[in-house]
């Protein structure tokens, strides 16, 4: 065989190859976002925001997020759900959904003068106050406190919550190759054709009815002060969240993603995009624990698969009829998945203590950790299950609680309890 012939023969394997994985960034790019659609279109539906254009925004915004953060950190973006009880507020109050726009547009640029402070600061001055004790119970806090999410929506239909979730458990233990990647899409894909043969479950009238192709609902902002004041302080809450979920992110990746690109390049990416979702009419943007526990599963960390479930995103906003088919899939099946989901985030946040046991299980630190577990489920759970909110007011009718509460305590405490222990640069 001639040299030429040889080096020709070379290229078109190459070549097949990368046609292969950028298929297969596709399939897990579908993948990716039928894990986060259910969560991204419930905000809009909830709010009064049009569902298509909280998809457009989610999709973009990860796009933004992505560009600012260089492509590093493997993220999907979609409708946060902490801004709900001020957007329902000032919707009512004012009579009208473009003044909550105005309040989370001011929001995200309170998140762009925040990253311009950390940066400032300083990434390491940042990291020395999110050790081990501190991180790895909030981990575990993201985790179990959407457990009740995940119950109350398998409540739908336990048996078939419980098919989902057994076959994603199956095909993530026994699956080879690129079909253990596809746990999630397998699941979901039986849970779906389970239902449609059952009958009477699967509404397929949401995909008949809907149009081909439709022009979202796009709208701008309206501004109040008073509607900002409301609004406004709800960043001190996703501000932590934020951190936890970038946290746990690059514990399943294990990458430093507070470090590089850095807390500051990741709160940017987040506030870009809530002003672009805040400009046309979509909700707040944020970072996802669905996002984590697809990752946690699959293994598979290319940011380029985040991207096509981004652009995927997009797409569906003007093709409705797509849409329909995700809409179609029913509560319980999408409930036995998330149960999935979130016990991988929590099993996360245990291994970070696990790793990091000699200085996350010293006495005073079990002080930390207890805390944070205790006031991050505690008020979680009670807020869920009775109603009773416990924890820092900030605005009329909404408190500083769940995760974000334990976050600011733990941080606290921490800092309190080893003020006088200097860590290295390298933990910094």
């Amino acid at each position: 065989m001639s040299e030429s012939t040889l080096v020709k023969k070379m290229e078109v394997t190459k070549e097949q190859s990368t046609i292969q994985q950028n298929i297969k960034r596709v399939i897990l790019g579908l993948q990716h976002l039928i894990a986060m659609f259910g969560a991204t279109i419930l905000v809009p539906m909830i709010t009064g925001f049009d569902p298509s254009v909280a998809l457009i925004a989610a999709g973009s915004g990860t796009l933004l997020f992505h560009l600012v953060t260089k492509g590093k950190v493997p993220v999907f973006l979609g409708s946060s759900f902490a801004f709900i009880p001020v957007i329902l507020y000032v919707a009512n109050t004012y009579g009208d959904l473009a003044y909550a726009q105005g309040g989370l547009m001011v929001a995200g640029g309170i998140y762009v003068i925040l990253s311009l402070l950390i940066k400032k600061i300083g990434i390491g001055r940042i990291r020395k106050y999110l050790p081990a004790q501190v991180v790895g119970p909030m981990i575990i806090v993201i985790g179990l406190s959407l457990i009740p999410v995940a119950i109350n929506m398998a409540s739908y239909g336990f048996g078939l919550a419980a098919l989902t979730l057994g076959t994603a458990l199956v095909v993530t233990k026994f699956g080879k190759g690129f079909s253990k990647q596809l746990s999630i899409l397998i699941a979901v894909a039986t849970g779906y054709i389970v239902a449609l043969a059952i009958g009477g479950i699967v509404d397929t009238t949401i995909i008949t009815e809907a149009s081909l192709v439709q022009m979202p609902n796009f709208s701008a902002p309206k501004f109040d002060i008073g509607a900002i004041l409301i609004i406004a302080p709800v960043v001190l809450a996703v501000f932590m969240e934020h951190i936890g979920d970038i946290t746990t992110n690059g514990e399943v990746v294990g990458k430093n993603f507070i470090k590089d690109p850095g807390l500051n390049r990741t709160l940017l990416g987040d506030g870009i995009a809530t002003l672009f979702a805040s400009m046309i009419g979509g909700p707040a943007n944020t970072t996802y624990g669905e996002n984590t526990g697809v990752l946690a599963i699959t293994k598979n960390y290319d940011p380029a698969v985040l991207r096509i479930a981004a652009v995927f995103a997009i797409i569906l906003g003007f093709v409705a009829r797509l849409g329909g088919v995700l809409t179609s899939i029913p509560v319980a099946v999408m409930g036995g998945i998330s149960m999935m989901l979130f016990s991988m985030i929590a099993l996360v946040g245990i291994k970070t203590l696990k790793k990091n046991k000699e200085v996350a299980f010293k006495k005073k630190n079990l002080v930390v950790i207890g805390s944070i577990l205790l006031l991050g489920l505690g008020t979680t759970y009670l807020e869920t299950y009775t109603g009773i909110v416990i924890g820092i007011p900030v605005t009329e009718g909404l408190q500083i609680t769940g995760l974000s509460l334990a976050a600011i305590v733990g941080v606290g405490l921490n800092a309190f309890l080893n003020r006088g222990e200097v860590i290295s640069e390298q933990e910094a």
